[in-house]
């Protein structure tokens, strides 16, 4: 099995350092794209926000579940060895975002609890502050929170 992220294997890949421009992110993309097109999905950049790239998940990888998994460990990563500038990615959806709420957050946390319980873990909401610029503070605790596979999920 080959991980679309072993960079030993992707064909014509350069280990090329590179600047931070829209075009060297769409470079790095385009080199990752067969590898999420194969599994029907894809991503698009909306937004490089200084050092952080905004990107939009789309096809099947916008409601899979690894999703996060490829974006942080996958994407991300090879973003950043090719363009040290990068210092994170971030997805965003454009379409029907439904506003961040008390209950959304713990309806999604309510799927995720069941298994932190199984490793003697848990997860809690600290703060949520709704508005413009959302921001939401977790709580974890019990060996999964030292997961990284774990935390990127949550």
């Amino acid at each position: 099995i080959t991980s679309p992220f072993d960079h030993d294997e992707v064909e014509g890949e350069s280990n090329e350092v590179l600047p931070l421009t829209p075009e060297n992110v769409e470079l790095v993309l385009d080199e990752l794209r067969p590898f999420l097109r194969s599994d029907g999905g894809d991503c698009r950049v909306v937004q490089i926000d200084g050092p952080v790239v905004k990107l939009e998940l789309q096809g099947s990888c916008s409601s899979c579940s690894a999703s996060s998994v490829t974006l942080k460990m996958g994407i991300e990563r090879t973003l950043r060895q090719r363009i040290p500038e990068v210092t994170e990615v971030v997805a965003i959806s454009l379409d029907g975002q439904e506003p961040l709420t008390m209950e959304g957050v713990e309806e999604v946390l309510d799927e995720m609890r069941p298994v932190l319980n199984v490793s003697k873990g848990t997860v809690e909401v600290k703060e949520l502050s709704e508005g413009g610029s959302p921001k939401l503070v977790l709580s974890m605790s019990g060996p999964p929170a030292k997961s990284m596979a774990v935390r990127v999920e949550v």
